[in-house]
């Protein structure tokens, strides 16, 4: 059978211990830090599994995860992913061109003419009128 409990080193029981005290802590790092605390204590796998409501196999790699990398586990590594290409400074100008009164010879916007226009005063580099429908839909603007 594999090894149930586990055994904190004074400092990390402290860093623990502080951490859970600060009240304000993002739900992972609490779960993570809590079940650490309780194997430190002699707690199984599935009764601290039950008591936080993850699976016995989440509670296993954190364990795992403190083995290999000590308190590093308690955060989550950076995901793979591409990059944001649009910033947010970058998406409320656009919102706010939309929110703009449209160019002369049209009575509202349309999606390609602010992808036009958004690259014509450089705000971005470049962006297509599907990218900007996304941008606007993610506002209370009522552009789409």
């Amino acid at each position: 059978m594999a090894i149930q409990t586990l055994h904190l080193s004074p400092a990390d029981k402290k860093h623990l211990v502080s951490l859970l005290g600060k009240g304000s802590l993002p739900s992972k790092t609490f779960k993570r830090a809590t079940a650490l605390l309780e194997l430190d204590r002699g707690r199984t796998l599935a009764s601290i599994a039950a008591t936080l409501n993850v699976t016995y196999k989440t509670v296993a790699s954190w364990r795992d995860g403190y083995l290999t990398h000590g308190l590093a586990m308690l955060t989550d590594r950076p995901r793979p992913g591409r990059p944001t290409i649009i910033d947010g400074l970058q998406r409320a100008r656009i919102t706010a061109l939309a929110c703009s009164d449209p160019p002369a010879g049209y009575s509202q916007w349309s999606l390609r003419l602010l992808a036009d226009k958004a690259v014509e005063l450089e705000l971005v580099a470049e962006i297509s009128h599907n990218h900007v429908s996304k941008i606007l839909k993610k506002t209370i603007s009522n552009r789409t």
